[in-house]
């Protein structure tokens, strides 16, 4: 089979699953609403102070919201011996990184749209003022999170401490991402150029290219493993 064909047939898998117990959406989306309350409640921040912080509690709630989705990107393969059956499929495992890749990546995007509502609401900013900025920052920031957290959700799914293995090898990697993120959302938030952030742009677009590139090649021994 062709690894294009491969990786959409594990990306439709993923999706009708998903569409039929919504746990792995749900767990984001409540933990993210709550993030944002919490947030709003806690800095109680002017207009203007919202301009410059809500950037970096935006994406600090994504992150967090991103991991918690991530923890069960394997769930369903480890608690049905699926892990053991893909790992015998006659099939490229770089394709198997990609068909899970991509189901997380369409996961995660969707519910920071509906978040990110939530955030304009409680923190009273105008998010969508330029729309096609905003969905090209969330692409490379969640992209960036996806890639690495596939590959390491892979790793921990068969530890004794999966909840806490994940988060240890994500965060510390993705600070690139998100200090990228945030200096660009801050810059989208504020209406000024976003030809100020060509440096941030270049910077995720290289780490989403580098990493995949690199989580691609590594996952066939992380499945070995």
């Amino acid at each position: 089979m062709s690894a294009w064909r491969v990786a959409t047939a594990l990306l439709r898998k993923d999706l009708r699953a998903e569409w039929r117990t919504k746990d792995v959406s749900t767990a984001i989306l409540l933990f993210g609403f709550t993030i944002a309350v919490s947030f709003a409640f806690a800095f109680k921040p002017t207009p203007d102070e919202a301009r410059l912080i809500a950037g970096g509690l935006l994406w600090l709630g994504f992150l967090f919201s991103a991991v918690l989705g991530l923890n069960r990107g394997f769930a369903r393969e480890t608690a049905n011996n699926c892990l053991e059956a893909l790992r015998l499929a006659p099939a490229d495992p770089g394709s198997l990184y990609l068909g899970k890749l991509l189901s997380n990546l369409l996961l995660l995007l969707l519910a920071e749209l509906v978040l990110l509502p939530v955030f304009g609401v409680f923190f009273n900013l105008t998010l969508w003022a330029r729309p096609g900025w905003l969905l090209l920052i969330l692409l490379l920031g969640t992209w960036g999170v996806a890639a690495l957290g596939t590959l390491f959700s892979a790793v921990s799914a068969n530890t004794r401490m999966q909840e806490l293995m994940l988060p240890l090898l994500l965060l510390p990697l993705t600070v690139p991402v998100l200090v990228a993120a945030v200096d660009l959302t801050t810059l989208l938030l504020a209406g000024r150029p976003m030809s100020e952030g060509g440096l941030q742009f270049r910077l995720l677009a290289g780490f989403d290219i580098i990493f995949t590139l690199l989580c691609w090649l590594l996952f066939g021994y992380v499945l070995e493993e």
